[in-house]
């Protein structure tokens, strides 16, 4: 079956795309959201109309062509139809991530200027309230789509979603043709989103992408990995986060794919399950989270179901390597294990955002999920590069789009050397910030700041790291932390690790822990422990991990080995500013906020005490203090003595 895709150059924004699904398929199921148990199904029509609502109530209120409107939100319908119903207008959206701490949320409202806001519900609502105290933007509006906990609110700066579908009738019944009208004056090269970068070193800046670049851009995405209205997908990343902006939005538009939004995070694998959808788009962390889930299943179970489960493995495994699918290994193993994961129809799974470990992408692919690693920034529209069906190579990121660009600059003599591309959808620019503008786009061509080469026998692009995070040791060995930390992230007790070793002698770890699975593996040999901390401190854990780390260390040249590791007292948490909101570490704060854990370990101790304070989301604060074990695995080199001078040398002096 051809797949019969929008046309973007005549719908070139999004309500026009929306218009024209709603005008010729108007009965198809375009959303579907599970509440209190229930999937509830929207058509396309049903997408218009809630648009349309929100669009004529934020025109009754005043907002106009050029303004920002922000939204933020767990992934909801209500969030989409928000978005698209700015763009109606003639105004940018700017999607904020739900979990983001106050001062986030102040500076990104600060920053683009925003006036009206569109929240999710009560916490949202009580975030922005307590932000607007101190905004240098006014902020005037927030319209709230979820009214439970919010009759005892008395703010005139709060409007409901039913207030709101009164001013938009008052607008529609002056003025019909308004929404229509205002649709139409929409253009391809207008500004639809803000978009915030990762901001791993400082700040995010806001990537400025028009409606017509970006659909024509997803286009060639979808030539590279066609869709079809019969198919599901299930909505689980951030919505401000590019690549949802990708899938949820703009794909689901020009291809008719059916959006599907989970009830809770909690639920979500379940939710998953229940959908079995065709498409899935997952960040590497939780790739990495279910391959550790089936592992830890496979610890509970009985002595002959993980003989099996290893057998079935090895046949997969040895399979893969040969290119093709064990038959006895789908039998006895794999056909159950996507099932049970909700993996049974996949035709195409993706992940993106950061680099995915090869073991992790080798486990999946040897069970049968079809998936491939896609590559891109947030000022290129998201991906750029795609592994196609039949050309899976784990340690690259795939080929490009056929209107994207990819070329090495720079290149040592191996050919590594900065990543620059250009896309379709190329950005205009930062919003309000020309000199990072100039910085990074240049000629059209943007400066991704990666390292990497491409492969000549099959040119694909293989992916190092930031050019600023590859390091060297201060004996002259270069190396990636990244490479090393997704090989360590294999590992189901491992939830995240941090390579140290710049201008140091040798490599070091920090490592958090996977809590839920470490804990039942320390609860079935009788371990106590009260929280994460205690148990990260049990010497039976520090064995446990040495063990995982000693895995690792085998597979990589003898210079890049880690030679010492601790067990941190904590997760690391984006809260805390350790991560960014799509879980990339932050390296430069967590060299300045464990220095002294850092500088311990690269010292002759053997332990480091800690006595410091945790404050949690909702301003808790929780005192810890502990010594930390530093742990050797491989004695560190020490500095050579000067040899004692000979005679005949001291008899010349």
């Amino acid at each position: 079956m051809q797949p019969e895709y929008g046309d973007v150059v005549v719908h070139d924004t999004f309500p026009k795309l929306l218009v024209h699904n709603a005008t010729h398929w108007p009965a198809e199921v375009a959303l579907r959201e599970k509440e209190f148990g229930i999937w509830n199904e929207f058509t396309w029509s049903d997408y218009l109309a809630r648009v349309k609502e929100i669009a004529l109530g934020l025109h009754g209120l005043g907002v106009r062509r050029g303004e920002t409107v922000s939204l933020i939100g767990k992934n909801r319908p209500e969030m989409l139809w928000g978005e698209i119903a700015a763009h109606a207008i003639g105004c940018m959206t700017l999607g904020i991530y739900h979990d983001a701490l106050n001062q986030e949320v102040a500076y990104l409202l600060d920053y683009a200027q925003v006036r009206i806001v569109l929240a999710e519900d009560e916490e949202q609502v009580d975030k922005l309230l307590e932000v607007a105290e101190t905004a240098s933007t006014p902020i005037e509006r927030i319209i709230y789509f979820d009214p439970r906990g919010m009759r005892k609110y008395d703010d005139p700066r709060l409007m409901s979603w039913e207030e709101l579908k009164a001013v938009a009738a008052k607008v529609e019944a002056a003025d019909p043709g308004r929404f229509a009208a205002e649709v139409a004056l929409g253009k391809g090269e207008d500004v639809a989103v803000l978009c915030t970068t990762s901001g791993t070193v400082s700040n995010p800046k806001l990537a400025m992408l028009q409606s017509g670049p970006f659909l024509a851009h997803c286009l060639s995405y979808l030539r590279a990995d066609p869709k079809l209205p019969t198919d599901n997908y299930v909505s689980m990343l951030p919505l401000p986060w590019i690549m949802e902006q990708v899938y949820a939005v703009a794909q689901a538009l020009i291809s008719r794919i059916t959006v599907n939004f989970v009830e809770e995070p909690e639920t979500q694998m379940a939710d998953l399950r229940e959908i079995g959808p065709t498409f899935v788009l997952l960040a590497p962390r939780v790739w990495e989270q279910i391959a550790a889930d089936v592992r830890a299943r496979i610890m509970d179970a009985t002595p002959f179901k993980q003989k099996m489960f290893e057998w079935g493995m090895k046949l997969g495994l040895a399979a893969l390597d040969q290119r093709r699918r064990s038959k006895l290994a789908d039998f006895i193993l794999f056909r159950a294990l996507r099932d049970r994961l909700g993996f049974t129809y996949l035709k195409s799974a993706a992940t993106g955002g950061a680099a995915l470990g090869p073991e992790t992408f080798r486990f999946f692919q040897a069970m049968g999920v079809p998936l491939r690693q896609i590559y891109g920034q947030t000022e290129l529209s998201g991906a750029y590069t795609i592994h196609r069906p039949d050309d899976v190579d784990f340690d690259t990121v795939g080929v490009p789009f056929d209107t994207s660009e990819v070329r090495i600059d720079n290149p040592d003599a191996n050919g590594v050397g900065e990543i620059v591309a250009r896309s379709a959808g190329t950005f205009l620019g930062f919003y309000k910030n020309e000199e990072a503008t100039r910085a990074d786009l240049r000629d059209g061509w943007m400066h991704t700041g990666d390292a990497g080469y491409i492969k000549k026998e099959n040119g694909h692009l293989v992916v190092i790291d930031r050019i600023k995070d590859l390091a060297t040791t201060s004996t002259g060995t270069r190396f990636s932390p990244m490479f090393i930390e997704n090989k360590l992230k294999f590992s189901p007790f491992i939830a995240e690790a941090v390579i140290l070793g710049h201008d140091k002698p040798y490599l070091t770890a920090i490592i958090c822990i996977r809590y839920s699975i470490v804990a039942k593996w320390a609860e079935q040999r009788g371990i106590a422990f009260t929280n994460y901390t205690s148990l990260a401190a049990q010497p039976r854990v520090y064995k446990l991990l040495r063990e995982e780390v000693e895995k690792v260390n085998a597979s990589l040249p003898e210079p890049q080995r880690i030679h010492k590791l601790v067990l941190l007292y904590k997760e690391l948490d984006a809260d805390d500013g350790e991560l960014t909101r799509t879980r990339k570490v932050r390296r430069g704060v967590i060299n300045e906020k464990y220095a002294d854990i850092i500088d311990a370990i690269y010292s002759d101790r053997s332990s480091v005490h800690v006595d410091t304070t945790i404050t949690f989301q909702d301003g808790t604060t929780s005192r810890i203090r502990t010594d930390l074990v530093l742990e050797t695995l491989i004695e560190p080199p020490r500095p050579s003595k000067p040899a004692p001078a000979e005679p005949a040398e001291l008899e010349a002096r």
